[in-house]
């Protein structure tokens, strides 16, 4: 076990919830897997690593309540695809959505993120030690190095990443083992960190820092955001708001809150709908309406973008794990969430559910893994937005 996972991770994964997995093979021969234990929620966590040069992990898993996580990771530099997750991370505050390329420079201050409950964490990612970026690199190549600490910095949250998400694919899906795939993940590793110079070449530097009144009138009009985040707000109200005009403003709030006006929006809008989804009889249409949507497909939509999962397979997990009636009638429980008369009976023909349930969590875990019934929360999803437009 390479001495970086062995030091480090094995002890923070255990502190967590997660056992070792050592005949869980999933995603290549040369890792190590983790699962987490039932009590705590499900799946895995698996990771390879040379010395104390870099590791790559790949995460599939999800808690069964929402979990704060405060941990201090290694100096390291940090980049992984999430295809999907929901939370926040803290200190400071931003909401962590699905579909997007992350940075992160470990080493310095500790990492405190609240992890929604029932949506799988699905990221593929690689870390970088000092002993192969500054070290190794120099040795390589002494007359051309340049630290690439702020080369990870700038990309910081971006969607627009292409052959980083291209490169992470190709680990996630490569199954080799023996000395090719210690050669394809190191060749890997490089092309990575050259990928991220490249990146930092081809957009300008960030000019100027804000002037404090400017900062606080931004946060002013994040504030108004959040209390209205279900209106339609007119940008020259906004401008208004923060004394600017509207190329500055929006500068500028990206500059402090690392997204547009409009992502800011949606992560508010996101966040709302994650909590009425489960704590209320609301329907998806009516919840659409209430984080200000105008229709359930278009909602839909987004909220798999954020979290990368169907709102169905959400609510399907979430009343799973709580026993509610939907085996007592499936299809009257879809018909009363998504208020649509005309859901064909025969999708609900072959499913297959325990009655009663002897152990929610565990049958939930089961049934969602269920092909078909997987095949029927596409269905039912299908239909539903097919009709939303009529």
């Amino acid at each position: 076990m390479p001495e970086i996972i062995e030091q480090y991770y094995a002890p923070l994964l255990k502190g967590h919830g997660f056992i070792p997995d050592p005949d869980n093979q999933q995603y290549g021969s040369l890792g190590i897997s983790w699962k987490l234990s039932p009590e705590i929620g499900e799946g895995s966590y698996w990771t390879y690593g040379q010395k104390d040069l870099y590791d790559i992990k790949i995460h599939n898993f999800s808690f069964h309540e929402d979990s704060l996580l405060e941990f201090s990771l290694p100096e390291c530099l940090s980049i992984t695809r999430y295809d999907s997750i929901s939370g926040d991370e803290l200190a400071p505050y931003r909401r962590l959505s699905a579909g997007c390329i992350k940075t992160y420079i470990g080493g310095y201050s500790p990492y405190r993120v609240l992890i929604h409950k029932n949506i799988p964490i699905r990221s593929i990612g690689v870390e970088i030690m000092p002993a192969y970026y500054e070290d190794y690199l120099k040795k390589q190549y002494p007359d051309e190095y340049h630290n690439p600490v702020e080369a990870f910095r700038k990309i910081d949250q971006t969607t627009d990443f292409p052959e980083m998400s291209r490169l992470l694919t190709e680990l996630q899906n490569y199954r080799g083992d023996g000395i090719a795939a210690k050669l394809f993940y190191e060749g890997k590793v490089a092309e990575a960190l050259s990928l991220v110079v490249e990146y930092q070449k081809k957009r300008p530097a960030a000019t100027g820092r804000l002037a404090t009144q400017d900062i606080e009138n931004i946060q002013t009009v994040a504030t108004y955001l959040s209390d209205h985040y279900a209106a339609e707000v007119p940008m020259e109200r906004l401008t208004q708001i923060a004394c600017m005009g509207t190329t500055k403003l929006k500068s500028s709030f990206k500059k402090v809150y690392d997204c547009t006006i409009t992502e800011y929006i949606q992560q508010r809008r996101m966040s709302q709908a994650e909590y009425l989804l489960t704590n209320t009889d609301l329907s998806i249409g009516q919840i659409a309406q209430t984080v200000g949507y105008s229709t359930s497909s278009r909602f839909a939509e987004l909220f798999r973008k954020s979290t990368g999962l169907l709102v169905f397979r959400y609510i399907f997990t979430d009343c799973l794990l709580r026993n509610m009636d939907f085996f007592h009638d499936p299809l009257l429980f879809f018909q009363r969430k998504m208020i649509v008369a005309s859901l064909p009976h025969g999708i609900f023909r072959e499913i297959n559910t325990p009655k009663p349930l002897l152990n929610p969590r565990i049958d939930a875990q089961k049934f969602n893994h269920t092909p078909l019934n997987s095949q029927i929360i596409q269905l039912v999803e299908i239909h539903v937005f097919l009709d939303d437009g009529a």
